[in-house]
């Protein structure tokens, strides 16, 4: 990683933690923040992923599936961005449904890590249940309760976590891999 990377990791990670800290102080405010968030995200790997198809994707073998999936992605974030005047109840599911989503795909690439022999398998499972018990746990306390709040605080812990990872991988020493 070069410093250049490295200084934007930290700087982007300390912009999370600020944003994590604003949301906390004005949770029931933060609900339609936090769908522009999500959908602003969901539209730059869509658009991300839409350019990648276009310059390079479209002469590769299964490049349609990757047009495939800028399309869709880019139509979620759509979606999410015209809920952001409806019902909280509505992004509440979808941030739900995003949380269960990416502990369910962690849980699936610890399996296929285990399947190649990776000794790094469990740490991987274990961090796609939590984030699946964490997802099913501000769903009772949030829905059943009535506290949108809950998942506010869901998704600033959710930021504060990748702020952290971004933090500690931009100081971490990369590996370099010199071919003689």
């Amino acid at each position: 990683m070069s410093h250049i990377k490295r200084i934007q990791n930290v700087v982007l990670g300390i912009l999370t933690l600020l944003l994590a800290a604003v949301m906390l102080l004005a949770p029931k405010e933060s609900l339609p923040l936090i769908a522009v968030i999500l959908s602003l995200s969901l539209f730059a790997y869509g658009f991300k992923t839409m350019w990648f198809y276009f310059r390079m994707a479209r002469h590769m073998v299964g490049g349609k599936k990757i047009l495939y999936r800028a399309i869709i992605t880019l139509d979620l974030s759509l979606f999410l961005l015209s809920m952001i005047r409806a019902d909280s109840f509505i992004i509440m599911v979808y941030l739900l449904f995003v949380f269960v989503f990416k502990g369910f795909v962690d849980v699936l690439r610890a399996f296929e890590a285990k399947k190649n022999g990776s000794r790094q398998w469990r740490p991987k499972l274990i961090a796609g249940i939590i984030i699946v018990l964490f997802a099913i746990a501000m769903l009772v306390v949030g829905i059943i309760l009535g506290k949108t709040e809950i998942l506010v605080y869901g998704y600033c812990v959710s930021l504060v976590n990748s702020a952290v990872i971004r933090i500690i991988s931009a100081f971490k020493r990369t590996a370099v891999v010199y071919v003689a």
